[in-house]
């Protein structure tokens, strides 16, 4: 916890004589004392109302106290709801995807999770889909619609390479339309020098100011892939560009680490996992990796990604809540002093 004000925090050494002064009013000489045949029945009534004399005045000081430390406006990382609007599923569909080393084969395990963390997920958050592989394809655009989604994974068609980078830019074009993001201009080879007459002209993007990593509370984005980047835009390259929007990708990498499978027909594939690239874009965005080497392992990930991305850890002042409090404690004291004797003091 920290302080926006932490100048104010020095009343609370005054705050400390009030104490000094309730003792005063109690002790300072009053009126001329009444008569009683016996003492010890001044002492019995006194002992059984001792505690209700100084609870009042106890409950105020309470109240000034957390009030001086409100007017500090204090802060602190608390969990809050997600407040996010859409979660875009990036999968890899490569070809590495149908070996057998997570049960049955990587694909069908990486069906099942996903299908699983749709069911958890909360009805109100949209879902979309992006499959890549050699190159990417929105399999299915933001949705409430779970069947739509639930369709489209299970209709995935597997294609030679792996295109990271392409991947997390396609999302990217998708959560920020009017941001101008063209994968074509991105994609690596030689660009024509000429326009059809038939392409229409492209809307000039909005201007764009590169915000906090981890700072856009309304997408996110969860990729997997079993392998590293064969084609297409620099992974990294990309990660930045999430970056600087402050959109998190959560990462998860499935299959063996050091990439010794083979596929179900015999024919032998190497296809190590970018680990250290994989946790970099993870990093670089606010985000998380995971590894998943087993079919439970990933079905573990994904109700883990499920709970984590429904809470959120933001710095949040607390200084109304607190000064609510402080103000409750107060009412309650000024309340048990009407009740029991009969005026607020």
């Amino acid at each position: 916890m920290f302080f926006l004000w932490p100048e104010y925090l020095w009343f609370l050494l005054a705050l400390a004589l009030l104490p000094a002064v309730y003792v005063w009013l109690l002790n300072r000489p009053g009126k001329s004392a009444l008569r009683y045949s016996s003492l010890g029945i001044v002492r019995e009534a006194a002992a059984g109302r001792q505690w209700r004399r100084h609870l009042p005045p106890a409950l105020l000081l309470l109240a000034c106290s957390g009030l001086l430390i409100a007017a500090a406006r204090p802060v602190a990382r608390v969990p809050l709801p997600w407040t996010r609007a859409s979660i875009i599923l990036a999968m890899d569909v490569s070809l590495s995807m149908r070996v057998a080393d997570v049960k049955p084969t990587r694909l069908v395990a990486a069906q099942e999770a996903a299908k699983l963390f749709l069911r958890d997920l909360p009805k109100q958050i949209e879902v979309g889909l992006v499959t890549f592989a050699g190159s990417s394809q929105v399999t299915q655009r933001a949705t409430l619609d779970r069947a739509s989604v639930i369709a489209g994974i299970d209709g995935f068609q597997m294609q030679m390479g792996t295109a990271v980078g392409n991947a997390i830019v396609l999302c990217l074009a998708e959560l920020f339309p009017d941001h101008g993001i063209e994968l074509g201009d991105m994609n690596i080879g030689s660009k024509p020098h000429g326009r059809s007459l038939d392409d229409k002209a492209k809307p000039q993007p909005l201007p764009f100011t590169p915000v906090a990593p981890g700072s856009y509370d309304s997408a996110a984005i969860i990729l997997l892939s079993d392998g590293r980047r064969t084609t297409g835009v620099d992974t990294l390259a990309a990660a930045k560009m999430a970056a600087d929007r402050g959109v998190r990708i959560y990462v998860v990498g499935l299959g063996t680490v050091d990439g010794d499978a083979s596929t179900p027909d015999g024919m032998a594939i190497y296809m190590k996992l970018d680990e250290p690239t994989l946790r970099e874009v993870a990093r670089m965005t606010g985000g998380e990796y995971y590894h998943a080497g087993t079919a439970e392992k990933l079905r573990s990930v994904y109700e883990n990604l499920g709970s984590r991305v429904q809470v959120l850890t933001r710095e949040t002042e607390l200084t109304g809540m607190l000064a609510l409090i402080c103000a409750l404690v107060a009412m309650t004291a000024a309340t048990l002093s009407l009740l029991w004797f009969g005026r607020i003091a």
